[in-house]
């Protein structure tokens, strides 16, 4: 059977067989789908999703819990378009339409509770093995699936995530939770919430994980831990004023490094040993209501990052020196300050605009040496008009502007509209341009490893050297998108048609100086492709049955690449190799499936149990330069018993990932027991049973 048709199959069996078995008949039809969600992630004004000037998908809370999710990052397979893989020995990554040379996520913006993730210390992208956010405080995650750079800033280039957190007023009282698994999952929490006086409530959640990573890793260490402290506080300071506090702490260890790495000196390059890396944070949001018609926002965040895996090695030269590497960098603190007014006009529509000021402040040893503290400062003014002339009409328009310190002045526009074509169809077209810096790293590194005595240079290689006039990546994004809520059905499908242009895109070229005299060829940053993304993608929502629904998610996507003059002028021994040339092409071109599904089908048992399963497929990509990640698919299921006893609530539940067996994510694997790619990389089955108690 064809694969792109199997998950419909499925579906139509799914609720066919359940109907035929358990007699089911259907019920109120405005139970499901009574109205289309309201979303603010888009144009920073509450709007329909039919409103929308771009597609969003929206995760709730029934969907992170039933598809089995340990980790936020494993939640957005069931998004269209993209993609992630289990933690090893890479950070975790989750790329929208490709993309994926960074080691984070530096294309896709994501936010906690209008927070951004981005840092400067992870190359202005995302680490998602410090998200301060355990899963169970998540409301529902509104993902914008195209470029958002007027609501955002430049680097909110492919898409933005955008995490929004229970209420604490719907989270008194006090839960404990435990997870115990296979392959050493040992998972602890806790979450207490409570009245402040009489002005509002607050949650405090604590948060740890463990685990012992993949499976069958050759000689390649990736265990794993983190904690979370996470505190928010609502205040209602009075009928027009309220305030909102944020802070916390997440923590990760991550086992790294390999057994058998290659050496320096006779020393291993790569030992055995512990990333570490934190995450402090506060946020201070302050809403005023001004008049029915009119409020504003002020919101003040701090973010400190910090990164440690540093090792040494002695140089058996007399005397011998000691060298220390820290690869991973050391601090990354940002500043921002954000004013945002929502104002509606009589007769001309709705505005949101603001401004915001960000300072990003960076210090690394080794990236940075000599250097100190880099700063970089961002100032943005932005807007978005909603406008309906018509009942069938819905314009919008925005446009941002942003000076880098760094990288320059940038405008961002977006033009789109809305034609509704009854209540329950809604045709999209639209415009938008978007830009993506390059990082602190990008702009200012310069570093090397030398190696020297009394005067005599023994080793001696530039390791990278910064471009200060570093382009930035510009994309135009054409779209057309389709939405229809059908209530007769309880059934939605959103689709999304779109063009992406990306000029000047940025790659570290790491230049192969083996027959260059001296290795005096830096690695950098550098424009080097023009690259067209082309594709469709769809999602559909239907509840058949009351106890029943199927979620299904659908993309192809095409990318193509062309290499710009510049970047083949470079000097031999660079893109002049015809290996170097074609890696980098394929991981252009091949950097997301051609096709990806995924399926995922909820549905209420007697005697109040909660099943799911939920499918993935995903066609042949690469996520690096030198390996192949093979076509697979994947089915992860749950089964919860939801109780209350004694006063006492809470859920058992048991979780199977992979329940089909053993495949790569990352790497290749062709299930013949070894990996042919030599770096153990295998995700295989997992499961452990939660236990969660409310008081």
């Amino acid at each position: 059977m064809p694969m792109a048709r199997c998950p419909v199959r499925l579906a139509w069996g799914f609720a066919v067989g359940l109907a035929w078995n358990a007699g089911i008949c259907l019920a109120d039809e405005a139970a499901y789908f009574s109205d289309l969600p309201v979303v603010a992630s888009v144009s920073r004004l509450p709007q329909r999703l039919a409103d929308a000037p771009t597609a969003v998908t929206v995760v709730d809370r029934d969907m992170i819990r039933a598809s089995g999710a340990r980790t936020l990052n494993d939640v957005f397979r069931l998004v269209p378009g993209f993609q992630t893989y289990a933690h090893s020995t890479e950070p975790a990554r989750v790329s929208y339409h490709g993309l994926n040379d960074e080691d984070y996520s530096p294309r896709v913006q994501v936010l906690i509770d209008g927070r951004s993730m981005y840092s400067p210390l992870f190359g202005n992208g995302v680490n998602w093995a410090t998200l301060p956010v355990a899963l169970d405080d998540i409301e529902r995650i509104e993902v914008v699936r195209g470029t958002n750079a007027v609501s955002y800033g430049s680097n909110a280039f492919l898409g933005v995530i955008n995490i929004i957190t229970v209420d604490p007023a719907l989270t008194r009282g006090f839960s404990v939770f435990a997870s115990h698994g296979s392959q050493n999952v040992r998972d602890y929490g806790l979450r207490a919430g409570g009245r402040i006086g009489e002005v509002g409530d607050f949650r405090l959640t604590y948060r740890q994980q463990n685990d012992d990573a993949l499976v069958d890793r050759g000689d390649w260490i990736d265990d794993f831990s983190s904690r979370l402290f996470d505190l928010r506080a609502d205040m209602a300071l009075d009928e027009r004023n309220s305030l909102q506090v944020n802070a916390g702490r997440s923590e990760a260890v991550t086992g790294v490094g390999r057994l058998n790495g290659g050496s320096f000196f006779g020393q291993p390059t790569n030992p055995i040993r512990s990333l570490r890396q934190t995450d402090t944070y506060v946020q201070l949001v302050w809403r005023h209501v001004a008049s029915p018609t009119s409020d504003f926002q002020v919101r003040y965040a701090y973010v400190a990052d910090r990164s440690d895996d540093a090792f040494s090695i002695v140089v058996p030269f007399v005397p011998p020196q000691n060298y220390r590497i820290n690869q991973s960098g050391d601090e990354g603190i940002r500043h921002e300050f954000e004013f945002l007014h929502n104002v509606q006009m009589p007769s001309a529509g709705r505005l949101a605009w603001g401004a915001s000021w960000r300072e990003d402040a960076m210090r690394s040893e080794w990236t940075l040496p000599g250097q100190g503290t880099v700063h970089r400062d961002t100032a943005r003014i932005f807007g978005n008009w909603e406008a309906k002339p018509a009942n069938w009409l819905t314009t919008n328009l925005g446009l941002a502007g942003e000076n880098d310190s760094l990288a320059g002045f940038m405008w961002s526009p977006r033009a789109s509209t809305n034609f509704h074509l009854n209540s329950e169809n809604t045709l999209r077209v639209g415009y938008s341009r978007a830009h993506r810096t390059g990082s602190i790293y990008d702009y200012r590194a310069d570093y090397r490893l030398r190696v020297e005595n009394s005067g005599m240079v023994f080793y001696d290689r530039y390791l990278f050297s910064a471009d200060r006039q570093t382009k930035t990546e510009v994309m135009d994004t054409w779209e057309l998108g389709y939405l229809g809520e059908w209530r007769n059905w309880r059934a939605s499908l959103d689709v999304r048609l779109f063009h992406e242009k990306i000029c000047d895109r940025l790659y570290t070229i790491d230049r192969d100086t083996r027959n260059v005299p001296g290795n005096s060829i830096p690695s950098l940053t550098t424009p080097i492709q023009d690259v067209r993304i082309r594709g469709i993608e769809y999602q559909f929502k239907w509840q058949p049955f009351e106890p029943t629904r199927l979620v299904l998610s659908q993309t192809f996507t095409d990318i193509d690449s062309d290499y710009l003059a510049s970047a083949l002028a470079y000097p031999a021994g660079t893109l002049s190799s015809t290996e170097a040339y074609r890696n980098i092409e394929e991981l252009t071109e091949r950097s997301t499936p051609r096709r990806a599904t995924s399926l995922l089908w909820m549905q209420s048992l007697p005697y109040g149990l909660q099943f799911s399963l939920a499918g993935y497929w995903q066609d042949k990509m690469k996520w690096s330069s030198n390996s192949w990640s093979a076509k697979y698919r994947r089915f992860d299921a749950r089964l919860a018993y939801p109780f209350r006893l004694a006063g006492i609530g809470g859920e058992l539940a048991y979780v199977v990932q992979s329940l089909n067996g053993a495949h790569g994510e990352y790497k290749t694997y062709d299930g013949s027991g070894t990996d042919p790619d030599g770096t153990g990389r295998i995700v295989d089955r997992r499961q452990w049973l939660s236990l969660r108690l409310d008081f």
